[in-house]
């Protein structure tokens, strides 16, 4: 799967890293990104179920949580290393419109630009550009990438920086990270080998979605939290 689709939609972001880039994740361009966020409640009960069941087939993954616009990297033990936030489809939902990874970019509509939700088995592939990359899905051209500024307008790496999730809605499917955040966690992790990716659906609760029962926290351990 090192091919490029067609249309390669979601990944041909063209400008060349810069230092302000790789500030958005808490380093400097001489500095490995050091970012932390809060994980949410629907994400811990992906993790422990994962790490319940090994449905990770003892490989790394990651959970790419929409509403917090947050991505959660883990090695294949189930060892939280690193989160970050991230951003994702423009508009709300949790399928692929059929045929998009073909078609080119000016004949997909706004509410078309959604995250696909799922499980997803990764591969390492490169964009149009040469880059590396790591596809989530690739016949749908969904991948995990580092944030490029493209058209200024859309204040990509601005929408990194900020402190709330609100803003984080804006690629065309493809799961943005900051530059220094994904050479340091990504491209080692799921850069060279096959891995899991959980993209947590916003549309249903994530129990339902993937399939398992959530085990009750400890009333101690949720206030903990």
């Amino acid at each position: 799967l090192l091919g490029v689709p067609v249309s390669m939609v979601q990944a041909a972001d063209l400008a060349p890293p810069s230092a302000r880039q790789r500030t958005l994740a808490g380093a400097t361009p001489s500095q490995p990104a050091r970012m932390s966020l809060p994980m949410s409640q629907d994400a811990r009960d992906v993790r422990d179920w994962v790490r319940r069941s090994s449905d990770n087939a003892h490989l790394p993954f990651v959970l790419v949580d929409k509403r917090s616009a947050a991505i959660h990297v883990f090695d294949a033990e189930g060892v939280l290393l690193a989160s970050s936030a991230a951003l994702v489809g423009l508009a709300s939902g949790d399928h692929s419109v059929p045929g998009i990874g073909e078609r080119p970019m000016s004949q997909i509509a706004p509410h078309e630009r959604t995250t696909p939700a799922g499980r997803f088995v990764s591969e390492p592939g490169r964009n149009l550009q040469g880059e590396d990359i790591v596809w989530i899905d690739y016949d749908d051209a969904v991948s995990l990438h580092r944030v490029r500024p493209g058209n200024l307008a859309e204040r990509r790496l601005q929408r990194l920086a900020t402190g709330t999730p609100d803003d984080n809605r804006i690629s065309f499917g493809c799961v943005n990270l900051p530059v220094a955040f994904y050479d340091r966690f990504i491209a080692p992790t799921l850069g060279h080998q096959t891995g899991v990716v959980y993209v947590l659906p916003e549309t249903r609760p994530v129990a339902e979605f993937f399939g398992f029962v959530p085990v009750p926290v400890p009333a101690s351990k949720a206030a903990q939290r």
